[in-house]
Order: C-alpha cells, then structure tokens, then sequence
C-alpha cells in the first residue's frame, strides 16, 4: 500500500526512484532535502530489498554487489571528519544480487560495498540500515540504448518487492563548481539535460 494525497492505494510492482544525491553532507544534515527523503520512505510499502543504481560505480561491464555484509565506502575526499565516520551497516541482498548475477552479461562482485551514492541517500529513508541493499554498476561499455535494455532485464525486481533506487546526477563533478556562482551552470551542463 502507499499513500497518494491522504489515500492507499495497492501496488502490483514497486516503484524506480531517482534521487539527484548531492552534496555527500547531505549524508550528516538536515534540511529540505534529506527531510523529504525521509518522508518519501515512509509513504512507500516496505522494501524486501533496495538495488541501488549509483553514479559512483562504473565498471567495465556490468557487476554486481552479491555481498551478505557489504562495507561502507567513503569514496569522496576534503570534507568534515564526522562524515568519515558514519557507517551504514545495511545487510546485503545475495539472493536477489544472485539472481542478477545468473545473467551471462553481469558478474557478481564480493569486493564493492555501498558508496556515498547509496547509503548518504539511503540512512535518510531507513535510518535503521536494515533493509537489504546491493548495488548494479553503470556499465562504461554500454551504449544508453543498452542501458535501457538492462533496466528492462532488472524490472523484474519491481515484481519481487525490490526497490530500485538510482542515485546520482545530471552533472556531478564538484572540481568544476565555481563557487562564486553556485547556482549557475556552464552551457556544456545545461546543454546535457536536453541530450
């Protein structure tokens, strides 16, 4: 069941989220944004399990998280030390990872973990860490058409009460920000969200 306007109403398949992450503060504060990922969470049916889809894993080919115990990957550098220090100790999801897995064209990987593109997001939507999490790679090797095709192969998931999360941006590349105008944008940026 979720709540639309005050009202339940049934799913046959759970919902694909994207989420435009941040800042990886957002992991340690509190304001508008992570206020509405925690109240996302609680209009949502709980999840069997999530699948993230992030920004901060590309491989070549696809992969992935089959891990039971997934670590935390603090994959970003100059920020507070608290931020260091959080921990997201979800359970991983092997059975439904495997079943991903048994796809010739993805491979199961023991050795990622959930980066800051899944647990900054996640801590804020089931702050407990006990809903079971893995992670599917963006493949560097596939075209957006075969990207497609994969999210058709996964959708599948939806079915099973597997919720699959995408977490990233547009454009994401804080060594380009001009901090004088942090709210502009170079053409290049703005010319990517009409491709």
């Amino acid at each position: 069941m979720i709540l639309s306007g005050g009202k339940r109403f049934s799913l046959e398949r759970f919902p694909v989220l994207f989420v435009g992450h941040g800042s990886p503060m957002n992991a340690i504060e509190r304001n508008t944004f992570t206020e509405a990922l925690s109240g996302l969470a609680a209009r949502l049916p709980r999840p069997k399990a999530v699948c993230v889809v992030s920004a901060h894993w590309v491989t070549a080919g696809s992969r992935v998280l089959t891990s039971a115990h997934p670590r935390t990957i603090h994959d970003f550098y100059g920020f507070p030390q608290p931020l260091y220090e959080v921990q997201y100790p979800a359970p991983g999801a092997p059975v439904e990872a495997g079943t991903l897995a048994s796809n010739p064209h993805i491979k199961p990987d023991e050795t990622w973990g959930l980066d800051h593109g899944s647990w900054s997001v996640l801590r804020h939507m089931y702050p407990q860490a006990d809903v079971p999490t893995f992670q599917l790679s963006l493949d560097e090797r596939r075209s957006l058409k075969e990207h497609l095709e994969l999210g058709r192969e996964i959708e599948a998931l939806r079915e099973r009460g597997v919720l699959i999360l995408g977490s990233g941006n547009i454009v994401h590349n804080l060594r380009q920000i001009d901090w004088n105008a942090p709210h502009g944008a170079y053409d290049w940026a703005r010319n990517s969200t009409r491709a």
